[in-house]
């Protein structure tokens, strides 16, 4: 689940919808699903993390858009682990890890039975490279920003080479 886009969904959805919504044209559905579903499409309000924030507490919709987004973390973390046999650490970053303190906080509280412990004084940043994890923490919970435009050098000056 994205601002904008579906993530998961089960197959059989598709066509379901399909039929109900009257739509004949499967790029009508795409569409759909990659420009008015994810937390557009659930809150019907904004696809902006921030907006949902601010009217949480008095719109309902607002308040499952975020909650599922933060499930769906939640539970891509979970089976990632699985697979995995353990964890070492959690990365948070681009837009909503980088500035969204709240949503940092739930997913490590969510996940705490892994090891994970943030400090809520050290979560209170945006954009800044910090350890965020309580000193018993048994795995690391790490922010990281972005830095889109050194990773498009770096991919350019691979592929000319």
């Amino acid at each position: 689940m994205m601002a904008t886009r579906s993530g998961d969904i089960d197959v059989s959805l598709v066509t379901y919808l399909m039929e109900k919504l009257n739509i004949k044209d499967p790029n009508e559905m795409i569409n759909i699903l990659n420009k008015k579903s994810g937390l557009i499409g659930v809150s019907e309000t904004s696809a902006d993390m921030r907006d949902l924030e601010k009217v949480q507490d008095k719109n309902e919709k607002a308040h499952l858009a975020r909650d599922m987004y933060i499930n769906r973390i939640v539970r891509y973390i979970g089976q990632y682990v699985a697979e995995l046999g353990g964890i070492d650490a959690i990365v948070f970053t681009a837009g909503v890890g980088e500035n969204d303190i709240p949503i940092r906080q739930e997913i490590a509280d969510k996940l705490s039975y892994f090891g994970i412990a943030v400090d809520p004084e050290k979560n209170h940043i945006r954009g800044v490279e910090r350890d965020l994890s309580t000193d018993d923490a048994t795995v690391k919970t790490l922010l990281i920003p972005t830095d889109e435009e050194l990773m498009i050098v770096r991919d350019v000056e691979r592929l000319t080479k």
